[in-house]
C-alpha cells in the first residue's frame, strides 16, 4: 500500500490541532487574519473542487457520479446544520452548552472522515491531485480546530478536552484515508462525494463567514487563494 496519502493525511491533520492550540493559549489575537485565512481557503478549496475534483469524477464515473457529488454536499450541511443547529468556522464567543459542544463534534467527525477520503481519492487518480487536496484540507483545518476547541472551551470544557476534541478530528481523516484506500466501495464514490463536501465547505461553510465583513484584505485574500491554486496546479502538472 502507497502510504504517501497517508503522510499527507497526518500533515493536514496536524492543522486541527494547530488550530485548537491557538484557541487554547488565549483568545485569538488576530481575528481578522484568521478571517484573511478564511478567505484565502475558501477560494482555494473552491477551485479545487471545480477545476480537479469535479471534473475527474465525472469523467472516471461518468454522469451518474454528479449524484454522489449533491450526496457529499446535502451530507455536509445535514451534519453541520441540521443535526448541530449551532456551528461556525472560526473562534466561538458565545456560551454554549456541552450538548451543542458534543453534537458539533459528531457532526465534524464525519466530515474529516470525508476529508480524509478526499485525500486518499485524489492521490488514486495523481499525486498531483492528492497533494492540491491535502493542502486545500490543511488550509481549513486550521479555522475547523479553532472552531472545535473553543466551542468545547465556552461550553465548559477543559484545555485538554478541548485539545483533544481536534486530535478526535485528525484521526477521523486519517482512518478515512486509510478505509479508503483499502475498500473498493469507498474507491468508487470517493472522488465524487469528496467533490460535494469540498464544495460545501468552500461555498457554504468558509464564504459566509467572511462575506459580510467590510474588510479590503478579504477579497484580496480570496482572490490570492485562487491564484496561488491556478499557479500550484501549474507547477504540479508532470506529477
Amino acid at each position: 500500500m502507497n502510504l504517501t496519502p497517508l503522510l499527507y493525511a497526518l500533515l493536514a491533520s496536524i492543522a486541527n490541532v494547530l488550530g485548537a492550540a491557538f484557541v487554547v493559549s488565549g483568545p485569538v489575537r488576530r481575528p481578522r487574519l484568521l478571517d484573511a485565512l478564511l478567505a484565502f481557503s475558501a477560494a482555494f478549496l473552491i477551485g479545487v473542487a471545480l477545476l480537479d475534483l469535479l471534473p475527474q469524477a465525472l469523467a472516471t464515473k461518468g454522469a451518474g457520479a454528479a449524484w454522489v457529488v449533491l450526496a457529499g454536499y446535502v451530507l455536509v450541511h445535514f451534519t453541520q446544520h441540521v443535526l448541530v443547529p449551532h456551528f461556525h468556522f472560526g473562534e466561538e464567543v458565545h456560551a454554549v452548552t456541552a450538548r451543542v459542544s458534543i453534537s458539533a463534534l459528531v457532526g465534524l467527525l464525519l466530515h474529516t472522515f470525508v476529508d480524509g477520503m478526499a485525500i486518499a481519492s485524489g492521490f488514486q487518480v495523481s499525486p498531483r491531485l492528492g497533494a492540491l487536496v491535502a493542502v486545500a484540507i490543511g488550509l481549513h483545518k486550521i479555522p475547523e480546530g479553532v472552531a472545535i476547541a473553543s466551542l468545547f472551551l465556552k461550553a465548559g470544557w477543559s484545555s485538554r478536552a478541548a485539545l483533544a476534541a481536534a486530535l478526535a478530528l485528525g484521526i477521523a481523516t486519517i482512518v478515512g484515508t486509510l478505509l479508503t484506500l483499502t475498500t473498493t466501495t469507498l474507491q468508487t464514490i470517493g472522488l465524487a462525494l469528496a467533490a460535494g463536501v469540498t464544495l460545501y465547505v468552500g461555498a457554504s461553510n468558509l464564504v459566509p463567514e467572511f462575506q459580510a465583513k467590510r474588510d479590503p484584505l478579504l477579497p484580496v485574500a480570496f482572490l490570492l487563494g485562487l491564484l496561488v491554486l491556478v499557479l500550484a496546479r501549474g507547477l504540479t502538472v508532470s506529477l
